[in-house]
């Protein structure tokens, strides 16, 4: 079928290939890890995860300069780590979850702070303090061959070299294979899906001309800078 007008469809670089990653779909998880939970006013305990989405053309490159998005005036960075599948379902199993897995990846999720503040005042979506342009930064996506699932690695990430973040992703309050699962009971998942799997404390703003990097151990890193 001739589509009425051609468009092209976000990917990710995959490391080590020319290959690309088609990205399907965008979730994010909310308040992943105690520390963040705790710094943005809320219950640490373990609750069921909460789900958010950005659109699949908000993925940016790691290495890529960014405009500093309109209708802000408190950009925030989130550090965390991005899981690529390859596969999926509805009502995984966390025990075949990670079966599902194609690999991982270093990823922001930009926020506009005060957009998100007023949203949550008024009890209204998150859509446009999430979901806006370049909002999604990605590393290249390193295959499960490569890395195998990572339970544990070093999560950081500093602005103009001073640290802002500094973690570690076995300070998730639910794991992977965990979120894999509580989302594919609300969803069906596919090949080409991306999940945000949190951030750690320490996220803050960022303001036109800073230099803004971050990795996690084994995984990747990204060094983006604002204009």
């Amino acid at each position: 079928m001739n589509s009425v007008f051609p468009i092209d469809h976000p990917t990710a670089a995959v490391a080590g290939s020319d290959q690309r990653f088609p990205v399907r779909r965008i979730f994010c998880v909310g308040k992943n890890y105690a520390d963040h939970a705790r710094e943005m006013g809320g219950d640490p305990d373990r609750e069921p995860p909460f789900f958010f989405s950005k659109p699949a053309d908000a993925v940016i490159a790691g290495t890529a300069d960014i405009a500093m998005p309109p209708r802000t005036a408190n950009l925030h960075h989130e550090i965390e780590l991005v899981v690529a599948l390859g596969g999926g379902g509805t009502n995984i199993g966390a025990d075949d979850a990670l079966a599902a897995v194609f690999g991982y990846a270093v990823g922001n999720d930009l926020t506009r702070r005060d957009l998100q503040a007023d949203a949550k005042a008024s009890g209204r979506p998150w859509d446009m303090a999430k979901g806006f342009d370049r909002s999604a930064v990605l590393s290249p996506i390193r295959p499960v061959a490569e890395v195998g699932h990572p339970a544990a690695a070093r999560i950081w990430l500093s602005v103009n070299d001073a640290s802002r973040q500094d973690g570690d992703i076995a300070d998730m309050i639910w794991p992977v294979a965990d979120i894999i699962a509580e989302l594919s009971t609300y969803v069906e998942l596919s090949a080409g899906d991306l999940i945000y799997t949190g951030t750690p404390a320490g996220v803050g703003r960022i303001v036109a001309g800073d230099r803004v990097a971050g990795g996690i151990d084994g995984i990747g890193s990204i060094a983006n800078r604002f204009i």
